[in-house]
């Protein structure tokens, strides 16, 4: 799949620290591992309706900054990201718009590229969509049958059976287990499985928290014919393989939003790991959920605020970028519509700090130095924001190294 034109990055002087992360899996501060100098990072890609609002640039601008700090320190970044282009919510909204859902699909993956170029995102190496992969993702169901960890379930709406992962099964016998990514207990996860796509309550299967990994044709629907019969994948396996033919097992950081932590990455982990005999990545690394009009953001709801009709309305992209900079990756909260105002008061007084004579200005390697500090430790970005208006009120020793700093680490143009 085409991605977007990267953005301009500027070369500092000396190096950065690679930075600290915070693992859900393990709830710890850590280095994930980088191997042979490489940080190989997968993020889950959006399911193409209702592209793009704040929520998804929260999530993506993490991991921006997550690659930003990685290349400062030096190492190399390999980046893929999925597009879940054939799903439940984008044929449902197809049927209820009237839309061929191929076109849907088309219309907003065009949109998300170029949101995500205008805010200055890095792009992946690779951008894969499922309906490119089709027959390795089927090809990985017939895997996990023949290896005890699929079973199949009658289903008399289709033509054939539905297909799901045998938690039980895998926890006995592979090196995954239930719970090594979400620390969660049972209660909660059949929870969540109910609210995010799984069908604990679906007769025939196992366990309640077994996920689907194919499902049989039915009437109406996009299918493809392949070695566990007609039908299509189910959402987890879809990454297991995507993630895994990219980036190789046990890579640097699986990322996402919160709410992909259970069920969507403890399965894909379950999927890659009962494949493969190795895990899927070293850290799991999450950005909180952002709520907008008392509420989380989300399709369901429709309180959702988009890049494309704030930046069409003249918002500066590096305004919007402050604006989510603002509140840590990890952090759950509310966008108000002050915010975007008060982003570019921000932006705006940092522009005019960079013209500003001082008799007594900051050194700008000190800032930088405070820049890539709050980097390193879990992408404080609320620290870096601080660090800024600090130097910027008072002036700086060397302007255009703070304005490639900001550019750089930030992401943000003055």
């Amino acid at each position: 799949m085409r991605t977007w034109t990267p953005p301009q990055i500027p070369e500092l002087p000396g190096v950065g620290a690679a930075p600290k992360l915070f693992n859900t899996a393990t709830e710890r501060l850590e280095h994930p591992a980088i191997l042979d100098g490489r940080a190989r990072l997968y993020v889950c890609g959006i399911t193409p309706y209702d592209a793009t609002h704040l929520g998804h640039a929260f999530t993506y601008l993490a991991f921006d900054l997550m690659q930003r700090a990685w290349r400062d320190a030096g190492i190399e970044t390999v980046y893929a990201q999925n597009i879940t282009d054939v799903d439940d919510p984008l044929l449902e909204r197809a049927n209820a718009t009237g839309v061929d859902w191929r076109d849907l699909a088309e219309d907003q993956i065009g949109l998300f590229r170029s949101d995500m170029h205008r805010m200055g995102m890095i792009p992946p190496e690779h951008y894969i969509a499922v309906t490119e992969c089709i027959e390795p993702i089927a090809m990985a169901v017939h895997g996990l049958v023949e290896k005890g960890y699929g079973y199949r379930v009658p289903t008399e709406d289709a033509e054939g059976d539905d297909i799901y992962f045998d938690v039980n099964a895998a926890s006995a016998e592979s090196q995954w287990r239930l719970g090594d990514v979400a620390p969660y207990d049972r209660a909660l996860m059949r929870e969540l499985s109910a609210e995010r796509g799984g069908d604990p309550d679906r007769p025939g299967k196992r366990d309640p928290l077994d996920p689907l990994l194919w499902r049989a044709v039915r009437a109406g629907e996009p299918s493809w014919d392949s070695r566990v019969g007609r039908g299509r994948p189910g959402w987890h396996i879809e990454c297991s393989v995507i993630a895994t033919r990219a980036l190789g097992g046990a890579f640097t950081v699986q990322g996402g939003g919160t709410d992909l932590i259970f069920p969507h990455h403890e399965f894909t982990a379950a999927h890659a790991t009962a494949l493969s005999g190795t895990p899927l990545a070293h850290a799991y690394c999450h950005a909180g959920l952002v709520a907008y009009q008392g509420h989380k953001m989300s399709k369901s709801r429709g309180n959702l605020v988009f890049v494309s009709k704030l930046l069409d309305s003249g918002a500066d992209p590096s305004a919007i970028r402050l604006g989510l900079l603002a509140h840590h990756y990890r952090s759950e909260w509310e966008w108000n519509d002050a915010d975007l105002e008060m982003a570019t008061r921000r932006l705006e007084a940092w522009r005019a700090g960079l013209e500003r004579v001082s008799e007594d200005p900051v050194p700008a390697l000190g800032v930088l130095q405070q820049l890539r500090s709050a980097l390193a430790n879990d992408l404080d970005t609320p620290v870096m924001l601080a660090a800024l208006d600090v130097a910027l009120d008072r002036g700086v020793d060397d302007p255009e190294l703070v304005r490639d700093a900001a550019l750089a680490l930030l992401g943000v143009k003055l």
